[in-house]
């Protein structure tokens, strides 16, 4: 009898990126894959793209750290989403459920645990998120991106890392130079994260770019809506609002990359070894995630970090030409880092959990 997965997670594209690594290794395992997600939210989006995947919509309320009415009314669409839940798992009779995080995550993590169908979580940040350690208590096992986030969860916590997608890898070179539009006679930085919440730094990048650019060549990638025509003829200078399928060549052609800290985006330059000068979010722009990803990367010598409240473009100039001045010790210890691809780690928690 074939086996029936179910996926979840969403509110966010990082909730969602990791099934993509899993979703082909799970087909040549022989699973039926469903995905539970929002109605409207990018999961949806995301898996509209596989017509062989079952996309099911419940209501889910978003957990927030913060006071707003809808605090009031949400619990209860969370309550109606672990129904629909229990609904859809006495329906498909799953074998297991992998959950990526995210809202929506919490209700059918719930009713699986209802249905008792095994589920197993991931979470990717150095600290649980909210939603992750709601589900928890009704999990399995906890795979994690961070050693101190499975120390943290106890005796369900797993260090698996992050699952990668395999497209990561494949990148060229030869194809990156030609995207940029460089000669390779100079060594490349690549920013990335420049979307939503990072104008600041792609202000504080375009105002290093006269002390930047003798050294290097710079690949920005500075999010929608966020070019600068005053500076579109600049040599050595390549701005570009977002790369999809070219995201690999852009990360091929990168010596070192400036980046907000992201924990997907942390995996994926830890697996390509490539040195980095980190800007977390501050703060007041997030629950500080993204600050303890940072120092963690710094404190195993992985990274480079640069607090958004001490950037200028003198700090972030010295950042960048120290960083290019130290990439092969880096990129030594990024080599040598244990744990990269999680893919195989998460996929042994999902056959396990069935046992």
């Amino acid at each position: 009898m074939k086996k029936r997965i179910v996926l979840t997670g969403g509110g966010t594209a990082g909730h969602v990126t990791p099934h993509l690594s899993l979703i082909p290794r799970l087909r040549e395992m022989g699973y039926d894959i469903h995905y539970i997600g929002t109605e409207n939210g990018i999961e949806r989006q995301m898996m509209a793209k596989f017509p062989d995947i079952t996309y099911h919509a419940v209501k889910s309320g978003k957990l927030r750290r913060y006071f707003s009415l809808q605090n009031f009314t949400d619990p209860f669409r969370v309550i109606w989403g672990a129904l629909q839940s229990v609904g859809l798992m006495l329906k498909l009779r799953p074998d297991v459920c992998f959950s990526k995080g995210g809202f929506v995550s919490v209700p059918v993590v719930v009713g699986a645990w209802l249905c008792r169908v095994p589920a197993v979580c991931h979470e990717s940040d150095l600290t649980p998120g909210l939603a992750n350690r709601i589900c928890s208590k009704f999990a399995t096992k906890i795979a994690t991106t961070f050693p101190e986030c499975a120390k943290a969860l106890g005796a369900k916590g797993v260090h698996t890392g992050t699952p990668l997608r395999p497209e990561l890898f494949r990148g060229s070179r030869a194809a990156g130079l030609a995207l940029a539009g460089f000669d390779g006679s100079k060594p490349v930085l690549l920013m990335t994260g420049g979307s939503l919440g990072a104008q600041s730094v792609n202000k504080c990048l375009r105002e290093s770019l006269p002390k930047l650019l003798p050294h290097m060549d710079v690949l920005h990638l500075c999010g929608k809506g966020n070019l600068d025509e005053s500076l579109a003829s600049t040599p050595g200078y390549c701005q570009k609002e977002f790369l999809s399928e070219e995201m690999t060549d852009a990360l091929a052609v990168a010596d070192i990359v400036l980046s907000r800290a992201g924990s997907n985006t942390l995996s994926e330059l830890l697996a390509l070894h490539k040195p980095m000068l980190l800007v977390p979010y501050p703060l007041g722009a997030s629950r500080g995630d993204q600050i303890e990803n940072a120092k963690s990367y710094a404190r195993e010598g992985l990274a480079r970090v640069l607090m958004q409240e001490d950037m200028t473009p003198d700090t972030m100039t010295e950042g960048l030409l120290n960083l290019l001045a130290e990439k092969d010790e880096l990129k030594a210890r990024l080599e040598a880092y244990p744990v990269q691809d999680g893919t195989d780690a998460v996929l042994n928690l999902i056959q396990n959990a069935q046992k």
